[in-house]
């Protein structure tokens, strides 16, 4: 049976990228970074990796595969947003938002898209 054991993203400065999603996530590096790739973990030991390697591929606009980050209501998920740019992230105007949409689309300092979700929705 396979479990996801990381989620990779691609970036153009391992070092400036593993500083946000540290901060973000709460997460510490594996193993000492290097300048082109870095496995970020869990502090607490429980989650999904987190690996960030050096990528010359420029970011998608619409990007197939990103990260959901869960918030547990919409309080919640307003605070973590406003955090998350105070560390560097972005605002993404993203012209895909449903009507009544429970997430709110971000870029990482790399433009890495993700989004933050209230999941205290019915």
């Amino acid at each position: 049976m396979l479990s996801v054991g990381s989620v990779v993203l691609g970036v153009a400065d391992v070092r400036r990228a593993a500083a946000f999603w540290t901060a973000a996530l709460d997460y510490v590096p594996r193993e000492e970074s290097a300048d082109d790739w870095v496995v970020l973990v869990p502090r607490d030991g429980t989650g999904v990796q987190v690996s960030l390697g050096r990528s010359r591929s420029p970011v998608q606009e619409y990007p197939r595969v990103h990260l959901d980050l869960y918030a547990g209501n919409a309080a919640d998920q307003a605070a973590e947003v406003e955090r998350l740019v105070s560390l560097g992230a972005r605002r993404v105007a993203w012209d895909r938002y449903p009507d009544d949409a429970d997430f709110i689309v971000l870029a990482d300092p790399e433009g890495n898209r993700f989004c933050v979700i209230d999941t205290g929705r019915e």
